[in-house]
């Protein structure tokens, strides 16, 4: 495939090589796309270098968005490298255990304020600096989950945090799109990575996808790496402000 050759890739949190964002990085790399990745702290690094060595990345650099600096200094060196940015993969998120494990009434103000930044501001932080570099159009896309829509037991907060993010996603695709900068959310079915992991009953909500989706099946990484690549291809340059769903059907059952 070479659907995204010339094109460069710059994915935000790759956790390891069982993360959604390594699934995104691989399709773009089979798919002829130079890609560089970020990883948060040096404790992470070491499970995202095969990732890096995997899709032959031309840079890994550190990224924490709580660090003021930290995300200017990777599209900085993006700039550096290429002189410009046509796909950027926004999977960053995160929520504090207390919270996340309670009910939404519950959410403390610092809990709550900290999920948005982290999960949502963050994606605006990192579109307001692709701007400038995506010269030529270009593909954003973050990573949503259907507890944004309809209220799923265990996702808690994590809920309306969702949903903020597909309503900025619509917001930017509609300030973006006179520049051809598309954006659009995907939203998985439920898949067993580390975010994953922290929801409480993970193992019953995976099961129960399985058996619910028309496809009778769970999705992979590499199922949403497929979808991202086609999104971030010059053939869906029509396709922005979506919520596209990668769930084997689930979403359409009642």
């Amino acid at each position: 495939m070479s659907a995204l050759k010339g094109k460069v890739a710059l994915v935000l949190g790759v956790a390891n090589a069982q993360s959604i964002a390594a699934g995104c990085a691989q399709a773009f790399a089979d798919a002829g796309a130079d890609v560089a990745l970020t990883y948060q702290g040096a404790k992470a690094r070491p499970f995202v270098e095969p990732v890096a060595a995997a899709v032959g990345a031309k840079l890994l650099l550190p990224l924490d968005v709580t660090v003021e600096g930290e995300m200017e200094a990777v599209f900085a060196a993006v700039q550096a490298r290429w002189g410009h940015v046509d796909i950027l993969v926004h999977s960053l998120a995160f929520c504090g255990a207390d919270d996340l494990h309670g009910r939404v009434t519950d959410c403390s103000a610092a809990g709550f304020a900290q999920a948005m930044d982290i999960s949502v501001h963050s994606l605006i932080r990192a579109a307001r600096l692709a701007e400038p570099l995506m010269h030529a159009g270009g593909a954003i896309l973050t990573m949503s989950y259907y507890g944004g829509e309809k209220v799923v037991d265990n996702y808690n907060i994590m809920g309306p945090v969702k949903a903020a993010l597909e309503a900025v996603v619509r917001n930017l695709a509609v300030e973006l799109g006179p520049r051809q900068i598309r954006v659009n959310a995907l939203s998985p079915g439920p898949l067993r990575t580390r975010a994953g992991s922290g929801i409480a009953h993970f193992d019953a909500l995976v099961d129960a996808a399985r058996d619910r989706a028309p496809e009778q099946a769970l999705v992979t990484v590499a199922d949403v790496g497929d979808v991202a690549a086609m999104l971030a291809s010059d053939g869906a340059r029509c396709v922005t402000g979506e919520v596209v769903h990668i769930d084997g059907g689930l979403h359409v059952r009642a």
